[in-house]
């Protein structure tokens, strides 16, 4: 197989691209103008925002063709009972992981076996300040532990994520150094944390790691419940508040989903992991840097039809071996 960008390689100035026509629809006032003659004329203005590359799509990984014709510039897919590989691309390249980060935030909390009941509040200091994302569980809003595992889980709350690391015991910096240690633990060595929501690029792992992890986390009965769970309301400001699953294929009579994780990030793409059952074995699935909204969806319903389809005709599944990216 042909070797694949590290990290390292990935760090290249950004190209400027144009801007989606949805994302021109969003960024578009309209005034009221007088014309030559007079008349009067509502005029659009386009404030157009520059839509940066993903660092998989600046490393070429998407040029890498494969069998199933995935949207996802990184997929692996294994066997988590006999680690057999099922399909691989660019399985090494080693990129942001966006919210796939809180998967090791559920496995650190677990394993310290911190009380669920246990109060937290949201202070200043979970604030985004790196992509200024928003989120609605304000400042001052205190929750149960379980709750905010539950909410950085399914819902990929980010201030829930980053208060589990702030209050752990030693703090945050503590907590970072635990994810760290939990990866080499793993013998995850393309992994590293900065911090604990997975807003920063600088979270980074590679499909292998990422398969490890999500082995590792399906072992944890409470991840497995939390991850897959469809809704949950908490009490936020004397009133309930509905969160939802951020993967809508745990709804789907169509898959047997044990374990789930999805993230984002523009320096990562759309990402998604998942341990499911189908065609009866037990499956780890990975998808990294996929550029349409909806892509790494479509691109794990392409991946159970192909089991399915193998497992009826008795065909091998083929395993992949990409076309080396342009650097």
């Amino acid at each position: 197989m042909a070797a694949t960008p590290k990290s390292a390689t990935l760090e290249k100035k950004r190209p400027t691209a144009k801007a989606s026509p949805a994302a021109k629809r969003a960024n578009t006032s309209v005034v009221v103008v007088r014309g030559h003659n007079g008349a009067l004329r509502r005029v659009a203005l386009v404030r157009v925002e520059p839509v940066h590359p993903s660092f998989g799509q600046l490393s070429g990984l998407h040029d890498a063709a494969d069998a199933l014709e995935l949207k996802s510039g990184v997929a692996l897919v294994l066997d988590q009972d006999t680690d057999e590989v099922l399909f691989s691309k660019n399985a090494q390249a080693v990129l942001p992981i966006a919210s796939l980060t809180k998967l090791m935030t559920a496995v650190v909390v677990t394993e310290a076996n911190l009380p669920l009941d246990e109060m937290i509040t949201i202070t200043d200091d979970d604030i985004d300040t790196e992509k200024g994302s928003r989120s609605r569980l304000k400042v001052g809003t205190t929750l149960p532990r379980g709750d905010m595992l539950h909410l950085a889980l399914m819902s990929s709350e980010n201030r829930a994520a980053h208060a589990l690391g702030r209050t752990y015991p030693g703090g945050l910096a503590v907590f970072v150094a635990e994810m760290n240690h939990k990866a080499r633990e793993l013998g995850m060595k393309d992994t590293r944390y900065v911090e604990p929501t997975g807003l920063s690029s600088n979270n980074q792992s590679s499909a292998r790691d990422l398969a490890t992890l999500v082995k590792a986390a399906h072992e944890h009965q409470i991840i497995r419940e939390l991850s897959t769970s469809h809704e949950y309301a908490v009490e936020v400001g004397n009133r309930p508040i509905q969160f939802r699953n951020t993967n809508g294929l745990v709804k789907s009579p169509e898959w047997d989903i044990g374990l789930q994780k999805t993230g984002y990030i523009s320096e990562a793409g759309r990402c998604l992991v998942m341990q499911a059952k189908m065609a009866g074995r037990q499956l780890i699935m990975v998808f990294l840097d996929s550029a349409g909204k909806y892509s790494r969806i479509g691109d794990a319903e392409r991946v159970r039809r192909w089991v399915n389809e193998s497992a009826h005709t008795a065909a091998a599944l083929p395993v992949l071996v990409p076309a080396k990216p342009k650097i």
